[in-house]
């Protein structure tokens, strides 16, 4: 079989092929309608089948793979590793769900989950899978007014968490944050279940908070069967940045999911029963919930959890996984890559890692040297892919498994089987030529899968992707060419989010949270092409009183001070690489904000035509400000 004619069946018929690929998990009732796109943009897989990605991932394994390694949870953070059979897998997440159960969590209930990249956390998401809970990973790096957000969004029963996480040695605290979280967020969920690690204090509210390793211990001997759910029944709610300030509540379906992760760990990743799956990245990410918790666990194979650096204890742990456990599958980011290519060679010549079949990076684009280096560095082949946390699995790489065709450097591949994709031009809406620039939309339906809407909020979903051209097309939000023989090449987004180390993140909520404080009066937030980490995010801004800038040291002290503004609201992970103050920014005689002029001078680029700018000043002020 060509790649080609299975991605022709998959688009031209959907039902047929979907319905193929649906034979790859357990149905406890059988669905009665493969589609139903009766009301688009939203569509529905597998309509009136019944299933649950619990028993998908975990019980269906146990009579034959009982006592496979289903789960390896390493961090070297706290010096430990454990590894779990599918059988000891199951009886945790058994364990997990009746603590749930007798906190009041039933099925279509909302857990919130807060948690460092240890077990505890991959047994509460399957275990909110089992009972029909539907979770949300909110990841660890984010502080108290981000968790605030998202927990009022969706409101949830019950929140797991931690007393801390720990990141290259530094201790993390997270039930200060969580305390803080709660207090902000108008919605107070009925109780807290906090694992103790015994890293930092872990302050109990009496009559609400709860202790893990408690709870558990009046459970040890529990039978919780699994509730058998509608295909299109939510499953999890994923925050991921959007361009007005507010997280967007990516929602993701039952069965569609499962039928998705099954056929794609099979064609794309090239995954088998027996197998191991290392992906690198957090449960706080896509694809985390994709790749470490079930994407590997459905197809039965042993996942690997890492908490810790890529470079401690040094930077050969990651290939020392790969030898020990030996790893067949490896999922990473570009920005790991190539803070790997500066570690010392010997750290990757002195391990075995010959059972590596091939190395996955995607997150954010993946430049020519990092590939050529690390494909020749491992021996293995290097395969880019691209998707979001919308999609859920990848839009574009090359499917291995079907037909290995040759990878195109700087090119994430062809079309995946499900996508119909297409570049058209930002201002006509027409399908581009090859070679030629545009916006990467899909045609409708989505393939399963993908979201099924923005949590509660359907018009926010139908508005923010079906709505930007004439034709109802869902875009990506990224601009891309097409080369002659098909492949696409992305070039950057066409909104305001940004992508640093592979985490999407909104400007105008870094914005937002700069603007908080006392003396910024206007603030601008654009990412800059970074050698590292692909992007970083600079920010400019206008203070109401500059008088305060009296010398390089107020101007430090007051960089540094915003700087924490945002460390408390968003997190590390949001902090602007830089702030630069000046007089004016740079919008247009509407007092529209010129992002694009202002990166382009940032990154040393022509910031183009700009016959409409207020006052030309201001862009000579953010060429001054970065040293242009």
């Amino acid at each position: 079989m060509t790649y080609a004619s299975l991605y022709q069946r998959s688009v031209n018929d959907p039902q047929t092929f979907w319905a193929e690929q649906a034979r790859r998990i357990d149905w406890h009732k059988p669905f009665t309608q493969v589609l139903d796109y009766s009301r688009p943009p939203f569509a529905r897989w597998f309509v009136g089948g019944t299933t649950n990605l619990c028993h998908n991932a975990v019980d269906r394994w146990v009579a034959a793979r009982a006592e496979q390694a289903a789960l390896i949870a390493i961090s070297t953070e706290t010096n430990s590793e454990r590894t779990y059979s599918y059988r000891e897998l199951q009886s945790e997440v058994i364990r997990a769900a009746a603590m749930m159960q007798a906190l009041g969590v039933g099925r279509g209930d909302r857990v919130l989950i807060y948690m460092p990249m240890i077990a505890e956390a991959a047994f509460v998401m399957l275990a909110c899978a089992r009972i029909g809970a539907i979770h949300s990973v909110v990841f660890g790096g984010f502080a108290a007014h981000s968790l605030a957000t998202r927990i009022d969004d969706v409101k949830p029963v019950l929140i797991v968490s931690a007393d801390a996480g720990s990141r290259g040695g530094k201790v993390v605290p997270y039930k200060g944050l969580l305390d803080d979280a709660i207090t902000l967020s108008p919605y107070k969920p009925a109780h807290v279940l906090m694992v103790n690690r015994g890293l930092a204090e872990m302050p109990m509210t009496t009559g609400r908070d709860v202790d893990y390793a408690e709870q558990k211990a009046l459970h040890m001997d529990a039978s919780v069967p699994v509730v058998w759910l509608e295909s299109n029944e939510i499953s999890y709610v994923l925050y991921t940045s959007g361009t007005t300030g507010k997280p967007k509540g990516v929602q993701r379906d039952v069965g569609g999911q499962a039928v998705a992760l099954a056929t794609s760990i099979d064609y794309i990743f090239c995954g088998k029963a027996g197998g191991t799956f290392f992906s690198t990245s957090d449960i706080g990410w896509v694809v985390g919930h994709s790749y470490i918790v079930y994407g590997p666990l459905i197809a039965g194979m042993t996942t690997i959890m890492y908490e810790g650096l890529p470079i401690s204890p040094d930077g050969g742990i990651w290939w020392s996984i790969v030898e020990k456990y030996k790893v067949t599958q490896m999922f990473s980011a570009p920005t790991a890559i190539r803070v790997l290519k500066k570690q010392p060679p010997e750290l990757l010549e002195k391990y075995d890692v010959s059972s590596l079949q091939a190395l996955f990076l995607a997150g954010e684009p993946l430049d020519e040297t990092t590939s050529t280096w690390i494909a020749g560095a491992l021996g293995v082949p290097v395969y880019d892919n691209y998707w979001q946390t919308e999609s859920g699995w990848p839009m574009m790489t090359i499917a291995k498994n079907i037909e290995d065709k040759p990878t195109r450097l700087g090119s994430p591949g062809i079309p995946m089987f499900g996508y119909k994709m297409q570049l058209v031009n930002e201002t006509t809406g027409e399908v581009c030529a090859a070679n030629e620039k545009g916006v990467l939309v899909v045609e409708g339906p989505l393939p399963p899968g993908c979201l099924q809407t923005l949590y509660g909020d359907d018009e926010r979903y139908v508005s923010t992707y079906w709505s930007n051209f004439e034709r109802q097309v869902y875009s990506t939000f990224d601009w891309g060419v097409r080369d002659d023989d098909g492949y696409y090449f992305i070039l950057g987004r066409t909104d305001d989010v940004i992508n640093v180390a592979g985490h999407r993140l909104g400007t105008r909520e870094i914005e937002e949270s700069i603007s908080s404080h006392p003396n910024v009066s206007e603030v601008a937030v654009v990412g800059i092409e970074d050698k590292l980490k692909g992007q970083a995010a600079v920010a400019f801004v206008v203070l109401k009183n500059a008088a305060v800038l009296t010398d390089d040291a107020a101007r430090a002290k007051l960089e540094k001070e915003i700087m924490g503004v945002v460390d408390k609201q968003i997190g590390a992970v949001g902090r602007p690489s830089r702030v630069y103050f000046v007089n004016l920014l740079p919008k247009t005689r509407s007092g529209k904000l010129l992002r694009r002029s202002i990166q382009a001078i940032c990154e040393g680029r022509d910031p183009g035509d700009l016959p409409t700018i207020e006052d030309a000043s201001s862009l000579q002020q953010i060429s001054a400000a970065v040293g242009r």
